[in-house]
């Protein structure tokens, strides 16, 4: 059976006024890490590995930093929309 590997990718900004601090990253890496393929953080040109806090805190995301998140396998989509939304609602619930 093939599996699709389409990416998927979604822009969205960072509206937490921390911006992505090392507890919002380790939130972000957690759903991250349960996706099937890679969740890549893309800033400025530079990629990160979602699923890494470190990677995404060498980023350097602050409050109004403009990211690309890309998931490298379509059937991760619900995983990307939960990072999506947990950035969108300021990294609270």
């Amino acid at each position: 059976m093939h599996r699709t590997s389409r990416k998927r990718s979604v822009d969205v900004t960072i509206v937490n006024e921390l911006g992505l601090h090392a507890r919002a990253a380790a939130r972000i890496a957690m759903l991250a890490d349960k996706a099937e393929s890679k969740i890549w953080m893309i800033k400025d040109g530079e990629k990160a590995d979602a699923s890494s806090i470190i990677d995404i805190l060498a980023l350097a995301c602050h409050k109004g930093s403009k990211i690309t998140l890309t998931a490298d396998c379509q059937t991760d989509t619900d995983t990307l929309t939960d990072i999506v939304n947990l950035i969108r609602k300021g990294l609270s619930d």
